[in-house]
Protein backbone atom coordinates (compact mmCIF):
# COMPACT_ATOMS: atom_id res chain seq x y z
CA UNK A 1 0.00 0.00 0.00
CA UNK A 2 1.52 3.17 -1.20
CA UNK A 3 1.71 6.13 1.53
CA UNK A 4 -0.59 8.37 -0.22
CA UNK A 5 -3.69 6.03 -1.36
CA UNK A 6 -3.15 4.61 2.17
CA UNK A 7 -5.61 7.82 3.52
CA UNK A 8 -8.49 6.37 0.97
CA UNK A 9 -8.25 3.32 2.30
CA UNK A 10 -9.54 3.86 5.93
CA UNK A 11 -6.96 1.88 7.58
CA UNK A 12 -7.60 1.20 11.03
CA UNK A 13 -5.88 3.35 13.98
CA UNK A 14 -4.70 1.90 17.29
CA UNK A 15 -4.59 3.27 20.50
CA UNK A 16 -1.72 5.14 21.53
CA UNK A 17 -1.90 6.57 25.01
CA UNK A 18 0.34 3.47 26.27
CA UNK A 19 3.15 5.27 24.24
CA UNK A 20 3.23 7.72 27.13
CA UNK A 21 3.63 10.50 24.71
CA UNK A 22 4.91 13.30 25.93
CA UNK A 23 3.33 16.76 25.29
CA UNK A 24 5.54 19.60 26.68
CA UNK A 25 8.99 20.43 26.87
CA UNK A 26 10.30 19.51 30.03
CA UNK A 27 14.04 20.89 29.98
CA UNK A 28 15.62 24.39 29.49
CA UNK A 29 18.74 22.89 27.73
CA UNK A 30 20.17 24.62 24.89
CA UNK A 31 20.16 22.16 21.99
CA UNK A 32 21.55 22.49 18.64
CA UNK A 33 21.32 20.09 15.76
CA UNK A 34 24.13 19.99 12.81
CA UNK A 35 23.48 19.70 9.63
CA UNK A 36 23.11 16.74 7.75
CA UNK A 37 26.41 17.63 5.68
CA UNK A 38 28.39 18.01 9.19
CA UNK A 39 30.33 14.44 9.77
CA UNK A 40 28.64 11.83 10.78
CA UNK A 41 29.66 8.64 13.70
CA UNK A 42 26.96 6.65 11.86
CA UNK A 43 23.84 6.30 10.14
CA UNK A 44 20.98 4.30 11.59
CA UNK A 45 18.43 2.60 9.70
CA UNK A 46 14.96 0.28 10.28
CA UNK A 47 14.82 -3.37 8.88
CA UNK A 48 10.79 -2.89 7.28
CA UNK A 49 9.31 -6.07 9.58
CA UNK A 50 5.70 -5.66 9.05
CA UNK A 51 3.41 -7.88 7.29
CA UNK A 52 0.54 -5.54 8.10
CA UNK A 53 1.60 -2.63 6.96
CA UNK A 54 3.19 -4.40 3.84
CA UNK A 55 1.07 -7.38 3.44
CA UNK A 56 2.44 -8.74 -0.38
CA UNK A 57 5.23 -11.18 0.45
CA UNK A 58 6.87 -10.04 -2.78
CA UNK A 59 6.88 -6.20 -2.61
CA UNK A 60 8.01 -7.07 1.23
CA UNK A 61 11.55 -8.65 -0.28
CA UNK A 62 11.60 -5.49 -3.14
CA UNK A 63 11.57 -3.44 -0.03
CA UNK A 64 14.06 -5.10 2.02
CA UNK A 65 16.17 -5.30 -1.00
CA UNK A 66 15.82 -1.87 -1.42
CA UNK A 67 16.66 -0.77 1.86
CA UNK A 68 20.03 -3.25 2.35
CA UNK A 69 21.25 -1.88 -1.48
CA UNK A 70 21.08 2.15 0.67
CA UNK A 71 22.66 0.40 3.95
CA UNK A 72 25.20 -1.22 1.84
CA UNK A 73 26.26 1.69 -0.13
CA UNK A 74 26.67 4.01 2.49
CA UNK A 75 28.64 1.28 4.50
CA UNK A 76 31.19 2.30 2.01
CA UNK A 77 31.53 5.86 3.84
CA UNK A 78 30.68 5.26 7.01
CA UNK A 79 29.41 2.48 9.81
CA UNK A 80 25.56 1.76 9.78
CA UNK A 81 23.49 0.58 12.17
CA UNK A 82 19.94 -1.32 10.90
CA UNK A 83 17.49 -1.83 13.50
CA UNK A 84 15.49 -5.00 13.97
CA UNK A 85 14.13 -7.53 16.41
CA UNK A 86 16.58 -10.35 16.66
CA UNK A 87 14.52 -12.96 15.64
CA UNK A 88 15.25 -11.19 11.91
CA UNK A 89 18.64 -10.80 12.44
CA UNK A 90 19.71 -13.73 10.14
CA UNK A 91 17.37 -12.96 7.54
CA UNK A 92 18.64 -9.35 7.17
CA UNK A 93 22.36 -10.90 7.15
CA UNK A 94 21.11 -12.23 3.62
CA UNK A 95 20.64 -8.86 2.28
CA UNK A 96 23.10 -6.42 4.38
CA UNK A 97 26.90 -6.27 3.73
CA UNK A 98 29.29 -7.77 6.86
CA UNK A 99 30.17 -3.55 7.13
CA UNK A 100 26.21 -3.42 8.60
CA UNK A 101 25.79 -3.96 12.46
CA UNK A 102 22.26 -5.33 13.41
CA UNK A 103 20.48 -4.01 17.10
CA UNK A 104 18.05 -5.67 18.49
CA UNK A 105 14.94 -2.77 18.64
CA UNK A 106 12.24 -4.09 17.11
CA UNK A 107 10.41 -1.90 14.31
CA UNK A 108 7.70 -2.18 12.15
CA UNK A 109 8.48 -0.08 9.12
CA UNK A 110 11.35 1.48 7.56
CA UNK A 111 11.03 5.29 7.41
CA UNK A 112 14.16 6.43 10.11
CA UNK A 113 13.97 9.42 9.15
CA UNK A 114 10.31 10.23 10.93
CA UNK A 115 10.46 7.35 13.85
CA UNK A 116 14.42 7.47 14.48
CA UNK A 117 15.66 10.15 16.73
CA UNK A 118 16.74 13.14 16.27
CA UNK A 119 20.14 14.52 17.58
CA UNK A 120 21.12 17.39 18.80
CA UNK A 121 24.51 19.14 20.54
CA UNK A 122 24.47 20.38 23.95
CA UNK A 123 25.48 23.34 25.57
CA UNK A 124 28.58 20.99 27.01
CA UNK A 125 29.02 19.72 23.61
CA UNK A 126 27.80 16.54 24.26
CA UNK A 127 24.60 14.29 22.35
CA UNK A 128 21.09 14.38 23.52
CA UNK A 129 18.14 12.94 21.51
CA UNK A 130 15.68 16.06 21.07
CA UNK A 131 12.35 13.81 20.82
CA UNK A 132 10.05 14.97 18.34
CA UNK A 133 7.20 12.38 19.46
CA UNK A 134 6.30 10.19 15.99
CA UNK A 135 2.28 9.39 16.05
CA UNK A 136 2.48 7.51 12.86
CA UNK A 137 2.22 10.37 10.53
CA UNK A 138 -0.90 11.96 12.44
CA UNK A 139 -2.18 8.37 13.76
CA UNK A 140 -2.47 6.87 9.70
CA UNK A 141 -0.68 4.07 10.18
CA UNK A 142 -1.15 1.19 12.55
CA UNK A 143 2.35 0.86 14.98
CA UNK A 144 3.19 -0.37 18.59
CA UNK A 145 6.98 -0.60 18.37
CA UNK A 146 8.22 2.43 15.63
CA UNK A 147 6.96 5.09 18.31
CA UNK A 148 9.30 3.81 20.75
CA UNK A 149 12.56 3.15 18.41
CA UNK A 150 13.47 6.99 19.29
CA UNK A 151 13.38 6.28 23.10
CA UNK A 152 15.18 2.76 22.69
CA UNK A 153 18.31 4.10 20.89
CA UNK A 154 18.61 7.07 23.48
CA UNK A 155 18.92 4.05 26.37
CA UNK A 156 21.31 2.29 24.83
CA UNK A 157 23.33 5.13 23.89
CA UNK A 158 23.07 6.30 27.70
CA UNK A 159 21.81 10.44 26.27
CA UNK A 160 19.31 12.17 27.45
CA UNK A 161 16.24 12.33 25.96
CA UNK A 162 14.51 15.86 25.88
CA UNK A 163 11.08 16.28 24.78
CA UNK A 164 10.33 18.84 22.38
CA UNK A 165 6.73 19.13 23.26
CA UNK A 166 5.83 18.14 19.74
CA UNK A 167 4.23 15.25 17.49
CA UNK A 168 5.44 15.32 14.07
CA UNK A 169 8.35 13.94 12.13
CA UNK A 170 12.03 15.45 11.30
CA UNK A 171 11.43 14.87 7.52
CA UNK A 172 8.66 17.16 8.23
CA UNK A 173 11.80 20.16 8.56
CA UNK A 174 14.28 20.92 7.23
CA UNK A 175 17.33 22.69 8.93
CA UNK A 176 20.63 24.11 7.70
CA UNK A 177 22.07 24.28 10.91
CA UNK A 178 22.90 28.01 10.72
CA UNK A 179 19.60 29.25 12.31
CA UNK A 180 17.53 28.63 9.69
CA UNK A 181 14.49 26.15 9.26
CA UNK A 182 11.41 25.47 6.68
CA UNK A 183 8.31 23.25 6.45
CA UNK A 184 5.36 23.10 5.32
CA UNK A 185 2.72 23.85 7.69
CA UNK A 186 0.56 21.22 6.69
CA UNK A 187 3.01 18.39 8.40
CA UNK A 188 3.05 20.14 11.73
CA UNK A 189 0.17 23.15 11.93
CA UNK A 190 -2.31 20.28 12.12
CA UNK A 191 -4.75 18.48 14.64
CA UNK A 192 -3.58 14.94 13.94
CA UNK A 193 -0.30 15.78 15.52
CA UNK A 194 -0.47 18.82 17.54
CA UNK A 195 -4.22 19.76 18.25
CA UNK A 196 -5.23 23.29 19.93
CA UNK A 197 -1.39 24.60 18.70
CA UNK A 198 -1.40 27.32 17.03
CA UNK A 199 1.60 27.96 14.23
CA UNK A 200 3.30 30.20 16.52
CA UNK A 201 3.74 28.01 19.37
CA UNK A 202 4.33 24.79 16.60
CA UNK A 203 7.07 27.18 15.22
CA UNK A 204 8.41 28.22 19.29
CA UNK A 205 8.94 24.31 19.78
CA UNK A 206 10.51 23.61 16.50
CA UNK A 207 13.48 26.12 16.86
CA UNK A 208 14.33 25.14 20.30
CA UNK A 209 14.82 21.49 19.37
CA UNK A 210 17.07 22.24 16.49
CA UNK A 211 18.65 25.41 18.15
CA UNK A 212 17.50 27.29 15.30
CA UNK A 213 16.08 30.95 14.96
CA UNK A 214 13.93 32.08 12.03
CA UNK A 215 11.64 29.58 10.13
CA UNK A 216 10.39 29.48 6.89
CA UNK A 217 6.89 28.43 6.60
CA UNK A 218 4.42 27.24 3.13
CA UNK A 219 1.34 25.95 3.01
CA UNK A 220 1.75 22.37 1.77
CA UNK A 221 -1.15 19.89 1.39
CA UNK A 222 -3.17 18.87 4.01
CA UNK A 223 -5.02 14.64 4.09
CA UNK A 224 -3.65 13.99 0.40
CA UNK A 225 -0.91 11.73 1.70
CA UNK A 226 0.08 10.04 4.99
CA UNK A 227 3.29 12.59 5.26
CA UNK A 228 0.85 15.31 4.66
CA UNK A 229 3.99 16.60 1.93
CA UNK A 230 6.75 16.53 4.06
CA UNK A 231 9.53 19.23 3.02
CA UNK A 232 12.37 16.74 2.33
CA UNK A 233 10.78 15.03 -0.45
CA UNK A 234 10.88 18.90 -2.27
CA UNK A 235 13.43 20.92 -0.96
CA UNK A 236 16.50 20.34 1.02
CA UNK A 237 19.01 22.70 2.70
CA UNK A 238 22.63 22.15 1.19
CA UNK A 239 24.40 24.84 3.09
CA UNK A 240 23.55 28.36 4.76
CA UNK A 241 20.87 30.02 2.94
CA UNK A 242 21.71 27.25 -0.49
CA UNK A 243 18.53 25.14 -1.16
CA UNK A 244 17.86 22.17 -3.97
CA UNK A 245 14.37 22.25 -5.28
CA UNK A 246 12.96 19.31 -7.11
CA UNK A 247 10.26 20.32 -9.54
CA UNK A 248 7.73 19.54 -12.55
CA UNK A 249 8.81 21.01 -15.85
CA UNK A 250 5.19 21.18 -16.69
CA UNK A 251 3.12 21.84 -13.50
CA UNK A 252 -0.42 20.87 -13.61
CA UNK A 253 -2.44 23.58 -11.76
CA UNK A 254 -4.65 20.71 -10.81
CA UNK A 255 -2.84 18.99 -9.04
CA UNK A 256 -2.82 20.46 -5.28
CA UNK A 257 1.06 19.08 -4.76
CA UNK A 258 2.74 21.10 -7.97
CA UNK A 259 0.53 24.25 -6.67
CA UNK A 260 2.36 23.62 -3.33
CA UNK A 261 6.02 23.13 -5.21
CA UNK A 262 5.03 26.16 -6.92
CA UNK A 263 4.24 28.18 -3.51
CA UNK A 264 7.08 26.71 -1.84
CA UNK A 265 9.53 28.01 -4.50
CA UNK A 266 8.23 31.47 -4.53
CA UNK A 267 8.56 31.79 -0.74
CA UNK A 268 12.17 30.46 -0.81
CA UNK A 269 13.21 32.81 -3.34
CA UNK A 270 10.97 35.74 -1.87
CA UNK A 271 13.28 35.05 1.82
CA UNK A 272 16.42 35.40 -0.39
CA UNK A 273 17.34 32.28 -0.13
CA UNK A 274 19.98 30.92 -3.15
CA UNK A 275 17.62 28.19 -4.98
CA UNK A 276 18.70 25.50 -7.34
CA UNK A 277 15.70 23.72 -8.95
CA UNK A 278 16.23 20.03 -10.28
CA UNK A 279 13.32 18.97 -12.72
CA UNK A 280 11.48 16.11 -11.82
CA UNK A 281 11.64 12.87 -14.27
CA UNK A 282 9.93 12.87 -16.90
CA UNK A 283 10.35 8.87 -18.05
CA UNK A 284 9.99 7.09 -14.95
CA UNK A 285 9.71 3.00 -14.33
CA UNK A 286 6.67 3.74 -12.06
CA UNK A 287 3.80 5.55 -14.00
CA UNK A 288 1.37 5.17 -10.29
CA UNK A 289 0.04 8.60 -9.39
CA UNK A 290 1.33 7.96 -6.23
CA UNK A 291 5.23 7.56 -6.88
CA UNK A 292 7.54 9.90 -5.37
CA UNK A 293 10.26 10.67 -7.89
CA UNK A 294 12.68 13.07 -5.42
CA UNK A 295 15.83 13.57 -6.42
CA UNK A 296 15.60 15.68 -3.60
CA UNK A 297 15.27 13.03 -1.07
CA UNK A 298 18.88 12.08 -0.90
CA UNK A 299 21.16 11.52 2.14
CA UNK A 300 24.26 13.45 2.39
CA UNK A 301 26.73 10.69 4.46
CA UNK A 302 30.30 11.25 5.09
CA UNK A 303 32.30 11.80 1.98
CA UNK A 304 29.27 11.25 -0.40
CA UNK A 305 25.99 11.71 -1.55
CA UNK A 306 23.42 8.96 -1.69
CA UNK A 307 20.73 9.66 -4.08
CA UNK A 308 18.40 8.17 -6.42
CA UNK A 309 18.06 7.13 -10.26
CA UNK A 310 14.77 7.18 -12.04
CA UNK A 311 15.61 6.01 -15.64
CA UNK A 312 15.32 9.00 -17.14
CA UNK A 313 18.92 9.85 -18.77
CA UNK A 314 18.35 13.70 -18.93
CA UNK A 315 17.30 14.28 -15.52
CA UNK A 316 19.05 11.97 -13.82
CA UNK A 317 22.09 13.63 -15.39
CA UNK A 318 20.74 17.20 -14.32
CA UNK A 319 20.54 15.85 -10.90
CA UNK A 320 23.80 14.22 -10.33
CA UNK A 321 25.44 17.33 -11.74
CA UNK A 322 24.04 19.78 -9.28
CA UNK A 323 24.74 17.32 -6.56
CA UNK A 324 27.78 17.48 -7.48
CA UNK A 325 27.97 21.72 -7.75
CA UNK A 326 26.22 22.06 -3.68
CA UNK A 327 28.03 18.76 -2.87
CA UNK A 328 32.20 19.35 -4.34
CA UNK A 329 34.58 16.47 -3.53
CA UNK A 330 31.93 14.27 -2.70
CA UNK A 331 31.42 10.90 -4.26
CA UNK A 332 28.16 10.85 -6.01
CA UNK A 333 26.01 7.42 -5.45
CA UNK A 334 22.89 7.14 -7.42
CA UNK A 335 20.70 3.77 -6.80
CA UNK A 336 17.61 2.16 -7.91
CA UNK A 337 15.10 2.44 -4.73
CA UNK A 338 11.62 2.34 -6.81
CA UNK A 339 9.98 0.22 -4.42
CA UNK A 340 10.92 3.25 -1.70
CA UNK A 341 9.06 5.85 -4.29
CA UNK A 342 5.72 3.41 -4.63
CA UNK A 343 5.03 3.60 -1.06
CA UNK A 344 5.80 7.08 -0.80
CA UNK A 345 9.23 8.04 0.10
CA UNK A 346 12.56 7.69 -0.64
CA UNK A 347 16.72 7.46 0.45
CA UNK A 348 16.74 10.46 3.06
CA UNK A 349 13.18 9.15 4.92
CA UNK A 350 15.26 5.88 5.51
CA UNK A 351 17.91 7.44 7.19
CA UNK A 352 18.99 9.13 10.08
CA UNK A 353 22.30 10.50 11.28
CA UNK A 354 24.75 10.26 14.50
CA UNK A 355 26.38 13.33 14.03
CA UNK A 356 30.02 13.27 15.07
CA UNK A 357 31.35 14.70 18.20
Amino acid sequence: MNRRSLLAGGTTVAAFSWLGIQTEAQSPTSLWVPPEEFPHALTFMQWPASKVIHPDPVFLDMLRGSIADIANAIAEFEPVIMLAERSLHKQANKYLSSKVQLWDIPTEDLWCRDSGPLFAQKDDGTLAVSHIQFNGWGRKQIHQRDGQIAAAIADRLSLELIPSGLQGESGGVEHDGHGLLMAHESSWVNPNRNLNKTREEVEEKLLRAYGAERMIWSAGVWDEDITDYHIDSLARFTGPGRVLINMPDRPDMRDPFHVAALETHDQLVAQGLDVTVIPEPNQRRVKSIDFVASYANYYACNGAIIATEFGDPETDAIAVDALKAHYPGREIVTLFVDPLGEIGGGIHCATQQLPAV
